[in-house]
This record gives structure tokens, C-alpha cells and sequence, in this order.
């Protein structure tokens, strides 16, 4: 039977054109919801409209680069414009924790970072924000990682990023639950995406789901399942948690 957790509600997915974000755009879809997502490529926007069409559901695609506080406020302007409000924001546009040592890491690099994972999903949540207080109802989910928590050396800079939405979603979680808005990170390990083997390479993603207590690394759709169930109303006492879908890896520290 179709589960229809989200219908009636609209969600904004951030790097929802491909990997991750694309499966969260998909299942929240498939639960009901009407969909923008943003991406900085047109032609992967035209792809993820095309599948989310033919699979049923409503997708406004939003050209839009996270750093960029302009591009935020206008893809968030553009998308109350459409739908009438946002209630459900997944902040995941991401980009690869290629691995740098402290030396290597230069400031076009840092800011690159920063700008893509922090400054992107805080000025995206200053924009929503708004709307939802006014209907005293929200969503808003972080993507993380796994090694916001267990560190990772040679990507202090992706590492330390992800880390700062774990601070974002407390600080959030406190401010904003007296207008009924909730606030969480999913934070995964490994997952199957196209970013994970740029960054990693085939080998060593096949050499480190290995020691994996469930013996792999994560599908994207088994992530999307998380920030589904964070966007429904299952999850309505969950606020400023860290939930993370990692295949055990951070029993083991890995």
C-alpha cells in the first residue's frame, strides 16, 4: 500500500538533482510530497524532472549554487511562489571531502567548502524560516556525515564542515521549537553515490565497506528512507538529533 506520510506538503531538497539528494527528492515525492530542487547543473535538473514526472510527481527545478546567499533567497522566493510555502527543507547540496592534508588545504578550497555545506544551508534556513514560523510547522533536515563524529585525517576541511551542521541543528533545534519546527542531522557513512567514488575511488570504497560490521556501504534510497521518516509525522518528537545510517562503522571507529 502507498504510504502517503507527506501528502499535501512541500519539501526543497538542496543538491536534489543527483546522488542523495536525488533518492530524498524521490521518496518524499513517492510519500506525497510536491518538490523543489536545487543544483547548479541545468542538465542534471532536467534529468531529476524528467524521472520525478514519470514517476509521478511534482518537481519545480531550481538552478541555484549553495554559496551564493542571493541564489538561496531567490530559489526559496521562487518555490513559495509556486507551491505557497515551504514546509519540509532538506539541506544536502554537497560536494567531495577529497582527500587534503592540513597543508594542502588552501583558502579557495576551504571557502569552497564552507560556502557549498555551512553558509549554504544556514542562508537557505534563514529563508524558509520565515514561513514556517508563520505556520507555527517545519522540517528541516542537515546532511552530514559520519565524520563529523568519528574525524577523518586528510579532509579536515570537509570534516570540520559537516561537523558545523551538527551546531547549526542544536542551536536551530532550541530557537525554533516554540513555532512547532524541528530540526535534525542525518549523518551517513559511506554511500553509493558518484561523489563517493570521485572522491575515494572504487578500491577503496570496496577495501572499506569490507571492515564494515554489515559488510557494505549504504544505498542512497536507505538514507533518503531517514530523512523521510525525520519529514513525517513518526518523527515529531525528534529535534536536534543526530541520526546516522552508517552500517555500524562508528561501533568500530572507523
Amino acid at each position: 500500500m502507498r504510504r502517503t506520510d507527506l501528502d499535501g506538503l512541500v519539501a526543497l531538497v538542496t543538491g536534489g538533482a543527483s546522488g542523495m539528494g536525488l533518492e530524498h527528492a524521490r521518496l518524499m515525492a513517492a510519500r506525497g510530497a510536491r518538490l523543489a530542487i536545487t543544483d547548479v547543473s541545468g542538465v542534471a535538473l532536467e534529468e531529476a524532472q524528467a524521472r520525478i514526472v514519470g514517476e509521478g510527481g511534482v518537481v519545480l527545478p531550481l538552478l541555484a549554487d549553495n554559496q551564493s546567499v542571493g541564489n538561496a533567497r531567490r530559489a526559496v522566493a521562487d518555490a513559495e511562489r509556486a507551491f505557497g510555502r515551504i514546509d519540509i527543507l532538506v539541506n544536502n547540496a554537497g560536494i567531495s571531502g577529497k582527500a587534503l592534508p592540513i597543508a594542502d588545504i588552501d583558502e579557495a578550497a576551504f571557502d569552497r567548502m564552507f560556502g557549498t555545506h555551512v553558509k549554504g544551508a544556514f542562508f537557505f534556513t534563514q529563508a524558509v524560516v520565515p514561513g514556517m514560523k508563520e505556520r507555527r510547522f517545519g522540517r528541516i533536515i542537515n546532511i552530514s556525515s559520519n565524520f563529523a563524529m568519528s574525524g577523518s585525517a586528510g579532509a579536515s576541511h570537509y570534516t570540520g564542515a559537516k561537523a558545523a551542521l551538527h551546531g547549526l541543528t542544536r542551536a536551530w533545534a532550541v530557537e525554533l521549537a516554540p513555532w512547532g519546527i524541528t530540526v535534525n542531522t542525518v549523518a551517513p557513512g559511506l554511500v553509493e553515490t558518484p561523489l563517493t567514488l570521485d572522491s575515494l575511488g572504487a578500491d577503496e570504497v570496496a577495501r572499506r565497506a569490507a571492515q564494515f560490521p554489515l559488510g557494505r556501504i549504504a544505498r542512497a534510497e536507505e538514507v533518503a528512507y531517514a530523512v523521510a521518516w525525520l519529514a513525517g509525522p513518526e518523527a515529531a518528537m525528534m529535534t536536534g538529533q543526530v541520526v546516522s545510517p552508517n552500517g555500524g562503522v562508528s561501533i568500530v571507529g572507523l
